[in-house]
């Protein structure tokens, strides 16, 4: 047995779980773009392989699978009310909402049909869900080929929409994951221009966290913690930067930098190559899903096998 490996420090500490979960013979997946937990602590890994998603207990151990013939390639992954899931999937352009067992009660979107480019309507490749705190209302991310979040009621009906393509404030350039707190402000990782745009649940802006590289997954506790997923180098000239990440960036609400966890890019037990989907249970333990297939191609020799999911135990 090797020696484990533990990132952070003080209240931050954590041991990397390798190979924690046991998934049967005959499943794999090629990357994990989310994952979340439910109330018993779950975990809910939506991934890009045959088995869109593989369910797991908290000791890792396998209970079923879903989603087969439903979604086209799984983005997002969030928790919605009365105990359901809102998955996001890019390449159908939709959002849906299901119960932990895989039906889907609500959809949202035109499934294989994308709004026209930029055009500000929904859906052009979204990305993923959060919830208002108060009453249920959604607020969608979209996403890739749009700069837009569109805010729905809880059944589904659409209310207002705002952003644009841009750098400024309430612009976006890849509106990538969303999250809200407990008093309801909008956390949006706006990935490409390097930050996290805060806004109220009316869409106004407030103010902008500058100090994230690559933003792409984000996500908020109870406690008012949020964690952050960061993408390493984007531009070949970037390769050899050191501190941009890939990491996770844990903040409080005020976007003061508590702790940053990653050991650098890579696939040793410590580093990450694309934190892209992110939750955390309710023992602090941290699940990071990485869409590491898509970014190997930065590896002088890419591996065959990538890993593509982690969990950070809480120490």
């Amino acid at each position: 047995m090797g020696t484990a490996v533990q990132l952070g420090s003080g209240e931050f500490k954590y041991e990397v779980a390798v190979d924690w979960e046991t998934i049967p013979d005959g499943y794999q997946w090629r990357e994990v773009a989310g994952v979340i937990t439910d109330a018993n602590d779950n975990v809910y890994v939506f991934n890009r392989g045959p088995h869109p998603m593989i369910v797991f207990d908290k000791d890792g151990n396998f209970i079923k699978s879903w989603g087969e013939d439903v979604f086209v390639r799984p983005h997002g992954a969030s928790t919605g009310p009365n105990e359901t899931l809102y998955l996001t999937d890019d390449g159908d352009h939709t959002v849906r909402q299901c119960t932990l067992d895989g039906e889907v009660l609500m959809t949202i979107g035109s499934p294989g049909q994308a709004a026209d480019l930029y055009s500000g309507a929904p859906f052009n490749r979204c990305t993923h869900v959060a919830t208002d705190p108060d009453n249920g209302d959604m607020f969608v991310s979209d996403g890739y080929g749009n700069a837009r979040i569109h805010k729905y009621s809880a059944d589904g009906e659409p209310i207002m929409s705002w952003g644009g393509p841009g750098t400024g404030p309430g612009e976006f350039n890849i509106v990538h994951n969303i999250a809200t707190d407990r008093d309801g402000y909008v956390y949006v990782a706006d990935r490409e221009n390097h930050r996290v745009q805060i806004f109220d649940r009316n869409g106004n802006f407030e103010t902008e966290w500058s100090h994230l590289h690559r933003p792409c997954a984000i996500y908020i506790t109870d406690d008012q913690r949020v964690y952050v997923g960061e993408l390493g180098w984007g531009a070949l000239v970037e390769r050899n930067t050191p501190n941009i990440g890939p990491r996770i960036t844990i903040m409080n609400t005020r976007g003061n930098v508590l702790e940053r966890l990653g050991n650098g890019y890579g696939l040793d037990v410590g580093q990450f190559v694309a934190p892209h989907g992110m939750c955390v249970d309710s023992q602090d333990n941290i699940y990071v899903g990485e869409v590491a297939h898509t970014s190997i191609s930065h590896f002088d020799t890419p591996p065959d096998v990538v890993r593509s999911f982690q969990k950070l135990a809480k120490v």
